[in-house]
């Protein structure tokens, strides 16, 4: 879901956490949620009440600590933080009695009398590794999922985001149960650590290469990882698409957060019949969504930023509008590159930053195999007034989740399940799937002890090996 690294960053640094025994930390939250505290839906609801007061009472806090890491205005931290957890708080909370009801199951003929269900149980001690993007959003998403299952969790949140870390380490125990939930800050070597003292479950969002270290880590405790990576989510216009609410959508959300968003439009697939056209809207909407901010937007730390103007450098397509840097404060001007060759960076690898490709294709179908002969995507968005067209996109497309004439706002339906498939990543969160993804659902089954019918214990003969047969 991020592109990770560990350098230099710009400037606001904050003083490093004091490290702390992680193999004893571990141990006396596990000894907490032995004592079954956590398993109760009156725990679980104090902690949902907490998180959703945390996020109300510390708004200005969260704001600030954000703009320090990414340079992002109160509004928009507002909006990219706070809307879409109070919208998971709220569904959580209104279902969450319905989710842990056991679940009747069919029992056939052969077994009864008796009677089967599952019953939801929290799965033990769990990790929540956060990102820098979203380093509010991302990392209490899964914590409400974790906390609304009655598990106790370990959270570490991104070193790349320094003043939100902290700001976490310091607000999560007033919020939530300071026994239970425990932030343990540090960098990746920290969270190698953490994984070798083993968990229930692992939870990670971040770039697909950390995933990768974050599996390997997982692998020798058997830990059970759910990982929310990224990719290059393609946005498909079709020649019959509304070109004008196109430009605007996609300038919106591309420009959200410096283009450091998981879901953001990583390129255009556009039909050549209206090519052009796209490219002169997309440049007036870039402007328009730009007017009151900053003409260069903050990418996160100094190796993210020479990446994204390595990009720009190398690019063999043409600059429609923007390409201007300035490495004293990481800014990248809102880019667009026109037909990019297909082989260059820019085109193969997740783009994470303002820089948009737009490049013409044949046909929708065109479209189509241009990008299922890459990474499966985390989403996938397609424009076009038929319907017809934009299902066969969707239904041609494997990816984690796709919208029909918008970008990324499908993250903002709670009741949805959210989450990469292939590359872009493993598992789901949200709501119910998240409430499951944190569960262990058993299957329980009770018989009586009265009919005990004999014959179908041994010895059998073939009479009742006929029998047997016939019955089960």
């Amino acid at each position: 879901m991020t592109i990770d690294d560990t350098t230099s960053r710009a400037p606001g640094q904050v003083p490093k956490p004091e490290p702390i025994d992680i193999t004893a930390t571990v141990e006396r939250i596990r000894s907490l949620f032995g004592t079954g505290r956590t398993r109760p839906i009156a725990w679980r609801l104090e902690q949902i009440d907490g998180l959703e007061r945390l996020v109300t009472e510390r708004e200005q806090e969260i704001a600030e600590a954000i703009g320090a890491d990414l340079g992002r205005n109160a509004f928009d931290s507002w909006f990219g933080e706070i809307v879409g957890l109070k919208g998971e708080i709220a569904e959580t909370r209104r279902h969450l009695r319905r989710w842990m009801r056991p679940k009747r199951h069919h029992v056939p003929l052969m077994q009864r009398p008796g009677a089967a269900w599952v019953q939801y149980e929290p799965l033990g001690v769990v990790l929540v590794i956060g990102p820098w993007n979203y380093p509010v959003l991302l990392t209490l998403s899964p914590l409400l999922a974790a906390v609304s299952a009655g598990n106790a969790v370990v959270v570490k949140p991104s070193e790349m985001a320094p003043a939100t870390s902290a700001l976490l380490s310091r607000l999560l125990p007033e919020y939530l149960d300071p026994e239970a939930v425990k932030v343990v800050e540090g960098d990746g070597a920290v969270t190698q650590e953490l994984l070798a003292r083993g968990f229930d479950h692992a939870f990670f969002t971040g770039g697909t290469a950390i995933g990768r270290k974050i599996m390997a880590g997982a692998a020798p405790t058997l830990t059970p990882v759910t990982l929310e990576l990224g990719g290059k989510s393609p946005v498909v216009v079709a020649a019959d698409a509304d070109l004008d609410v196109v430009a605007r959508r996609l300038a919106w959300v591309k420009l959200m957060n410096s283009g450091q968003t998981c879901i953001a439009p990583d390129y255009v697939l556009v039909e050549d019949s209206v090519k052009d056209a796209l490219v002169e809207k997309v440049v007036g909407a870039i402007a328009d969504t730009n007017a009151d901010q900053a003409p260069m937007k903050r990418i996160v730390n100094q190796r993210q930023y020479d990446r994204l103007v390595g990009y720009l450098q190398a690019t063999k397509g043409k600059i429609a509008v923007g390409g201007a840097h300035d490495p004293q404060m990481f800014g990248i001007e809102p880019s667009v590159v026109v037909d990019p060759s297909p082989d260059e960076p820019l085109m193969r690898e997740e783009i994470f930053g303002p820089i948009l490709p737009i490049v013409g294709v044949d046909s929708v179908d065109a479209a189509i195999a241009h990008v299922n002969a890459g990474d499966k995507p985390l989403g996938l968005y397609v424009f076009s007034r038929s319907r017809a067209t934009a299902r066969r996109v969707v239904d041609a497309v494997p990816a984690g989740g796709a919208v029909v004439n918008h970008i990324a706002l499908h993250f903002l339906v709670p009741s949805l399940p959210f989450g990469g498939v292939g590359a872009s990543g493993m598992g789901t969160c949200h709501g119910e799937y998240g409430f499951r993804t944190f569960s262990h659902g058993k299957s329980v089954l009770t018989k009586t002890t009265r009919p005990d019918l004999r014959f179908v214990y041994p010895p059998y003969t073939e009479t009742t090996k006929r029998l047997m047969r016939r019955i089960f």
